[in-house]
C-alpha cells in the first residue's frame, strides 16, 4: 500500500496542484545568461524523467539568477514534495516570499510554505512542523484576510496541534467564504462538527455525477461504507476483476455500502456501451485518464485500483489489482450499521470571499 504518497494527495488543502496560482509573468524564469542555459538543461532532465537531477539543476538555476528565478523556485518547491527532498522545497518557498510584493503575492507565498510544512509534517509527524505550518498559514491571511485556502490549511495544521477551538474557528472562516455546495465546504462543515476528523486520514471531498443522473458527494455518504473502483475498459486486469466487483454489489445490495467505478476512458461512448453490454449497474462515472480531476485526487497511477473508504469517510484500504477485499468491507458495513445516523452539518451563513488570486 502507498499511504505516503496518498498522504500528498489526499486532500486539495494538501495539493500543490490545488494551491491558488501565482499571477503569470512572462519574466519568471531566469534573467541571467548562464542561468537560461542550466534552466533549460533542468527542463531536458525532467523530459528524460530524472526528476532528482533536474531539482539539482533548477536549484543551480536559481543561485546563478541571484535567487530571484520564479520559474526556478516554483520546480524546487514541487519537485522537493515530490522527492521528499524539504529543504529544498522550502528554500524555493522561502525565496518566494523574500521577492514577493504586494499583499496577493505576500499571501500566496507564505501559503505555499505552508503547503510545503504541511506535506512534510504529515509524513514526518512532528509537531514543531506543523507548529511552522500554522505560523505561514497566518501570515498569509494576514496579508490577504479573505483567503478561504489558507484558513482551511490552518485549520488542519491547529487540529493537528489539538487545538480545536482554534481549528473549529478558522474551519468556520472557510465555510463563510465559500459555496455550500462546494464539496470541500462540506467537509470543512463535518470538521466544525467534530475536529477529531481533521486528525484522520479522511478520503479527498469531491463530488461527481454519475451516469444515470445522481449526485454522489463523498461527505454526503457518511454513515456509507465507499469502495472506490477506479478502471478502464482498455485495462485487461480491470476487466478480468470485472465479475468480482459485479458479485460484491450483487452481494451488498440494499445495506449500507455505496461502491462507486471511476473510469479513466477517454471515449465516452465505448465506456458507455460497455457498462450497459457488462451489466455494471451501481453507480458509474468517467473521469477520463490518469491527470483527470478525481484520479489526481487519489493520486491514481495504475488500475484496477481500488480504495475503502469507512463511514466516518476514513481510508482504510488502499489496493493496486484484483484483491480480495470482501472479508474487509463485512466488517466495515457491520460498524456501519452499529453506528448512529450522521448528524447534519449544522449550516453556517456564506459570504462572498475576495480571493487573492482574483485581486
Amino acid at each position: 500500500m502507498r499511504f505516503a504518497a496518498f498522504a500528498l494527495a489526499s486532500a486539495c488543502v494538501l495539493s500543490l496542484a490545488c494551491a491558488p496560482a501565482f499571477s503569470q509573468d512572462k519574466s519568471q524564469g531566469p534573467t541571467n545568461e548562464k542561468a537560461q542555459k542550466t534552466y533549460k538543461n533542468a527542463q531536458e532532465l525532467l523530459h528524460e524523467r530524472m526528476p532528482a537531477a533536474a531539482l539539482d539543476e533548477f536549484k543551480k538555476a536559481d543561485k546563478q539568477d541571484g535567487n530571484h528565478c520564479k520559474a526556478c523556485q516554483k520546480q524546487m518547491v514541487k519537485y522537493g514534495v515530490e522527492l521528499g527532498e524539504w529543504k529544498d522545497a522550502e528554500l524555493g518557498a522561502q525565496e518566494m516570499i523574500a521577492d514577493a510584493q504586494g499583499d496577493t503575492n505576500i499571501a500566496l507565498a507564505h501559503y505555499q510554505l505552508a503547503l510545503v510544512l504541511m506535506n512534510e509534517a504529515q509524513l514526518k509527524h512532528k509537531d514543531e512542523i506543523y507548529a511552522h505550518a500554522h505560523d505561514e498559514a497566518g501570515k498569509a491571511i494576514a496579508a490577504a484576510p479573505n483567503f478561504p485556502d489558507a484558513a482551511l490549511l490552518d485549520g488542519k495544521a491547529l487540529a493537528q496541534m489539538h487545538q480545536d477551538a482554534a481549528a473549529k474557528a478558522r474551519f468556520e472562516q472557510y465555510v463563510k467564504m465559500r459555496p455550500g455546495d462546494d464539496p470541500r465546504t462540506q467537509r470543512a462543515l463535518r470538521y466544525v462538527n467534530d475536529p477529531e476528523l481533521a486528525r484522520a486520514r479522511m478520503a479527498p471531498p469531491f463530488a461527481v455525477t454519475t451516469l444515470d443522473g445522481q449526485r454522489i458527494s463523498m461527505d454526503d455518504l457518511q454513515g456509507k461504507v465507499v469502495l472506490l473502483d477506479f478502471w478502464a475498459t482498455w485495462c485487461g486486469p480491470c476487466r478480468e476483476a470485472l465479475p468480482h466487483v459485479r458479485e460484491l454489489a450483487k452481494k451488498f445490495q440494499g445495506q449500507p455500502l455505496v461502491i462507486l467505478s471511476v473510469s479513466l476512458d477517454s471515449n465516452d461512448q465505448k465506456w458507455k456501451e460497455f457498462v450497459a453490454a457488462n451489466g455494471m449497474t451501481w453507480p458509474q462515472y468517467r473521469d477520463g485518464g490518469f491527470t483527470s480531476p478525481i484520479s489526481k485526487m487519489f493520486n491514481v497511477t495504475a488500475i484496477p485500483h481500488t480504495f475503502t473508504i469507512d463511514a466516518d469517510g476514513v481510508l482504510q484500504d488502499e489496493r493496486i489489482g484484483d484483491a480480495s477485499i470482501e472479508g474487509k468491507l463485512k466488517k466495515l458495513v457491520a460498524h456501519a450499521r452499529e453506528m448512529p445516523p450522521p448528524t447534519p452539518a449544522a449550516p453556517t451563513s456564506t459570504a462572498t470571499s475576495v480571493s487573492p488570486e482574483s485581486k
